[in-house]
């Protein structure tokens, strides 16, 4: 294939990306408010699940494969494009409220997934067992937050003209735009960058994360453009809970993940991913929303630690 081609596929995949995720929050944000779901759970529970869509297919056909140096290379790079990038970003564009939910309850969950991930790590594998417990805590988590939505209903009331087909069509079309699209731009990236040399464990954390958290990244954008800003803070919290319980719960119980010589490299990325979970919490936490100023911080962090991943690949650093 042509690299000429591979651009002009790239370019329908963005395409995608943008109004699959334009679709998909509308939907999302009208059966929400038909059923008196917070928008927080539900970018925690169908968002998060549905723009994670992408990471799940990579991971799951690494595994497979028994490329595991890609399927937990992508997990990490994606829950660190999630939170600086896709954050980041959002923020500058319009700084994002955090909800007293997310704060109290969702994120510190998320860093606790996040710690869980570091601990599994310390031995270079994850065994077949430690996928299995992965996943029951995910189904736990998943029990609890339809539970949290029984109990909080909200007054939000459905655009006049809603139509539940309407909207379903919307979710599933919006839903299929996404995840066709991420699949297209992560396809032809890839090509680029192997075609340059890139080793698996570094495609897996910078192609493959970034353009498997697209949908993350467009949905949380467009999310926040339409004052959705409780889908947009919990699609990430959410996607990155997923990709660490579901992801790699299905990984490890498919194929027991031995890390081998990205061990040491995927041990110092999951310290900095706990890291930058935290300096994130703490951003939310002063004043209850993430400014304009921290937001660009939070970008400049990750041009910073991609520089440091393409150097270390190469024996730079």
């Amino acid at each position: 294939m042509s690299i000429l081609l591979n651009i002009l596929l790239l370019v329908v995949g963005f395409v995608l990306l943008i109004k699959g995720a334009d679709f998909f929050v509308d939907g999302a944000a009208a059966l929400a408010a038909k059923f008196k779901v917070p928008a927080l759970i539900i970018g925690l529970t169908i968002v998060a699940m549905g723009t994670s869509a992408p990471e799940l297919a990579v991971s799951i056909t690494s595994a497979l494969k028994g490329a595991n140096a890609l399927a937990v290379s992508n997990v990490i790079g994606s829950n660190t494009f999630n939170m600086l990038m896709v954050l980041g970003v959002c923020s500058v564009i319009m700084p994002i409220a955090v909800s007293d939910a997310a704060i109290k309850r969702d994120f510190p969950l998320s860093i606790v997934a996040t710690v869980l991930f570091l601990i599994l790590v310390l031995d270079g594998q994850i065994t077949r067992i430690e996928g299995i417990i992965l996943l029951t805590i995910f189904v736990c988590y998943i029990a609890y937050t339809i539970i949290i939505a029984r109990k909080n209903k909200t007054d939000d009331e459905p655009p006049k003209d809603f139509k539940p087909l309407v909207c379903v069509l919307s979710i599933l079309g919006g839903l299929a735009g996404i995840v066709f699209g991420g699949d297209l731009v992560v396809d032809n990236a890839q090509e680029i960058a192997l075609a340059a040399g890139m080793s698996e464990a570094l495609t897996g954390l910078t192609i493959c994360a970034i353009g498997t958290s697209l949908p993350e990244l467009v949905t949380s954008v467009t999310a926040s453009r339409k004052g959705q800003n409780d889908m947009a803070v919990g699609n990430v919290i959410g996607s990155n809970i997923f990709n660490i319980l579901m992801i790699l719960g299905v990984s490890g119980a498919i194929s027991p993940i031995a890390l081998g010589d990205a061990a040491f490299n995927n041990l110092v990325d999951v310290i900095i991913l706990v890291g930058i979970s935290i300096i994130t919490y703490i951003f939310c936490v002063t004043g209850k929303k993430i400014s304009r100023w921290q937001g660009g911080v939070m970008v400049i962090l990750y041009a910073a630690y991609m520089a440091y991943a393409i150097m270390r690949n190469y024996g730079i650093v």
